[in-house]
């Protein structure tokens, strides 16, 4: 994987993500961004709301972080439900929040999947965001998991393969 020489953030230049989050791919409406986070519509929604918080730091996955990742969560998750409010979602309790783990992911960066009303999502796509499952971990059982991962440690599954 190339790194561009140009950003200091670690972007991955053979990453669609990486390329969304600093503005390289413009096709995906960019619905909330900061200096650290980049929140657009999923391109295959799950629900009437499905949203992604990514990093623009390239991150593999959520087994490639450690606890001092715990507040990087925190924030997307932040994100993720103000766009929710924004798109006039109301019931948070009625939203699903978390991340596919590998070999369950379909692009090798973070990202949130932010998903309401969680009471319908697709018949067809429901399996894929089954909390508890070994393919998707809620948000929340990610942070207490991180707590104990020191940062020197990752697992070969959670890097990205260099090429």
């Amino acid at each position: 994987m190339r790194r561009s020489k140009s950003d200091t953030s670690n972007m991955v230049q053979s990453c669609m993500f990486c390329l969304i989050a600093h503005g390289q791919d413009k096709k995906p409406e960019i619905i909330q961004k900061n200096n650290e986070l980049v929140c657009f519509r999923d391109i295959c929604p799950a629900a009437p709301h499905h949203y992604l918080v990514i990093p623009k730091q390239h991150i593999c996955s959520c087994l490639s972080m450690h606890r001092g990742h715990i507040n990087l969560v925190e924030r997307m998750v932040e994100m993720g439900k103000a766009v929710l409010l924004d798109q006039g979602i109301t019931d948070m309790k009625d939203i699903r929040l978390g991340f596919h783990q590998p070999p369950y992911i379909s692009v090798n960066h973070l990202h949130l999947h932010v998903i309401a009303p969680a009471s319908q999502i697709s018949k067809s796509l429901g399996y894929k965001f089954i909390p508890g499952t070994t393919s998707f971990v809620t948000e929340g059982h990610l942070r207490i998991r991180l707590k104990d991962i020191p940062p020197s440690t990752q697992s070969f599954v959670g890097r990205c393969l260099q090429r």
